[in-house]
């Protein structure tokens, strides 16, 4: 299995908000101290919200298990498909299922929410 030590991502598990709490996105956004940033937001029941920053290229990689779902607040994100690219734009969402190969590019900063179970691994499985 892979492990987000692997990569030269920052990406942080722990959960930052706790139920009950307001989340403002747009400030954790806009402080984002990396180029490729994902954080957790929270958890609701078994699945998790997390907020992504984004610019550049994720690697290739599946999760055998989960479904992921990404949605666009600012920004342009391209996931990348055997076969084929899907472009998303602000407000615009997709699910890719699970065991399907793909990664995920965005050619300028981007911000993106992404709802997966809790326990998936972000980088992806073997």
């Amino acid at each position: 299995m892979s492990s987000a030590a692997q990569y030269p991502y920052d990406t942080r598990l722990d959960v930052l908000y706790k139920h009950l709490e307001l989340i403002d996105e747009k400030a954790l956004s806009d402080a984002a101290p990396h180029q490729w940033y994902n954080q957790t937001l929270c958890q609701v029941n078994a699945s998790v919200v997390r907020v992504g920053v984004v610019q550049g290229e994720y690697h290739w990689h599946k999760h055998d298990d989960d479904d992921e779902f990404f949605y666009v607040v600012e920004g342009k994100l391209l996931i990348d498909l055997e076969g084929r690219t899907i472009e998303l734009q602000p407000r615009q969402g997709f699910v890719v299922s699970k065991g399907v190969l793909h990664r995920t590019r965005a050619p300028q900063r981007t911000v993106i929410l992404m709802f997966e179970n809790a326990g998936i691994v972000p980088t992806g499985d073997k």
